[in-house]
């Protein structure tokens, strides 16, 4: 079908939901920059034990992201069907949802600090810095899963702008009391951990009092929650997906050098900080998509579509130039620590060049979680992390090939990644018509 004007929207309309949603997602990944610097000057050893404290946490919002790419999908649908008030609700249930969940990741996770951070770390005095930083930043998990929920109804009635002030409100304020309670409260470590717990309750008590204020039922509906988790299922396999390549990276980087295990943890932020910058163009693309769906508009989806692909690549080359440009002043920000910094360049470059590559993989991720199409991103993702992924990293541990070989299985993943979703994305299967129904 050919692009014609009438099927693309404004490119304001794409950037007033993506610039806000920038700001949303990269507030999280910068805050955690911020306090990677401040932790980085501790030295190796607590740099180490935040690297793997976050892969830990991280699992939290990265296993459960049906709380806001699947409620942003359903609740755009039923927006651009016209019914906002249902929108909402899945809102709310979302909430309940992030609620029950959170308390059981808190529980699991206090009994279980100690065994996944040494089966991770292999290094007694790197257990005990990791275990130390999590056993605080547990505290912030329901938060952090409320404020997923938040974000996921907001964005798919199309509201940017709120979402953005709540989450910089929680971040700032912890950014600036991070240093405070390493350095000058004399924390160290578990400071920055108390940082975080500050943040999340700052944004997910915003989110609540937003939800409250819109005047729909609170009350659980049980069986809309069973709805959400039906999309939520294939989301949480394809989470684990991910995780499972990314914390058996941060696991053979543990074990090929304290220092490598740094210098992993510097580059991964500054992937997973880029990641979402580029995940602000996919942000629209779910919440644009799913509304022309739900208004019975495939014409129009596919021109978004198209529109977004284009916008995402140019984004990746534009970021890849950028991160080269300051590949020999960016790390002596995160740690002056000279072994550490002699292992970055060996993940550095493979980072830079695949900007691009994720730009394209991000954007047409962002349509097809906004079509719903859930069960053909988990199949791709598994079956990229098999093929590439996982074989490199385990074969760099038993080879000795370090960062250089974790980072040469990022690049084949993202590869695989690519193909797959483009093939769908030229198919047009994806595009079906019609809103969520609700109970």
């Amino acid at each position: 079908m050919s692009n014609t004007l009438e099927e693309r929207v404004p490119p304001r309309r794409i950037l007033g939901l993506a610039v806000p949603a920038l700001g949303v997602l990269a507030a999280e990944p910068l805050y955690v920059l911020v306090d990677t610097a401040v932790v980085g000057h501790l030295g190796a050893v607590p740099l180490a034990g935040l690297a793997l404290g976050g892969v830990v946490l991280t699992q939290v919002s990265s296993q459960l992201t049906f709380l806001s790419y699947g409620t942003t999908s359903r609740t755009a649908r039923l927006h651009g069907a016209g019914r906002r008030a249902d929108a909402v609700r899945e809102g709310v249930q979302a909430t309940w949802l992030a609620i029950v969940v959170g308390l059981v990741v808190l529980v699991a996770g206090q009994l279980l600090a100690s065994p996944i951070a040494r089966v991770l770390s292999g290094d007694d005095e790197i257990t005990a810095a990791a275990v130390s930083w999590l056993r605080i930043a547990l505290f912030g998990a329901p938060l952090i899963l409320i404020t997923m929920a938040g974000n996921g109804w907001m964005r798919g009635v199309q509201d940017a702008a709120r979402p953005l002030r709540y989450v910089l409100a929680g971040n700032a304020i912890s950014a600036v009391l991070c240093p405070v309670l390493v350095y000058a409260a004399g924390l160290g470590l578990e400071g920055s951990a108390i940082a975080n717990v500050v943040a999340q309750v700052i944004s997910a008590g915003m989110f609540l009092v937003a939800l409250v204020r819109e005047k729909v039922p609170l009350a659980p509906d049980w069986a809309l929650m069973r709805a959400q988790l039906g999309l939520g299922r294939d989301l949480v396999i394809r989470s684990l997906g991910f995780q499972a390549c990314f914390v058996s990276a941060a696991a053979v980087a543990a074990r090929t050098s304290t220092e490598a295990l740094g210098a992993h943890q510097i580059v991964l932020q500054l992937w997973v900080f880029l990641s979402l910058v580029l995940d602000s163009v996919a942000i629209a693309a779910q919440s644009l998509v799913g509304a022309a769906l739900g208004a019975g508009s495939s014409r129009q989806a596919r021109g978004i579509a198209g529109q977004i692909t284009r916008y995402g690549l140019i984004f990746g080359c534009v970021l890849g130039v950028v991160f080269a440009a300051v590949s020999q002043v960016l790390p002596h920000v995160f740690t002056s620590d000279t072994a550490v910094l002699g292992e970055i360049p060996h993940a550095w470059w493979f980072f830079v060049a695949l900007q691009p590559i994720a730009g394209v993989v991000f954007a047409l991720d962002g349509v097809l979680l906004g079509a719903g199409d859930a069960a053909f991103l988990c199949n791709a993702t598994l079956l990229s992390a098999g093929l590439g992924f996982l074989p490199l990293i385990w074969a760099s541990l038993g080879f000795g090939w370090g960062l250089a070989g974790i980072w040469t299985g990022l690049s084949l993943f993202m590869v695989f990644r690519l193909i797959a979703v483009v093939m769908r994305w030229r198919s047009g299967h994806w595009a079906v018509v019609g809103a969520v129904k609700t109970p």
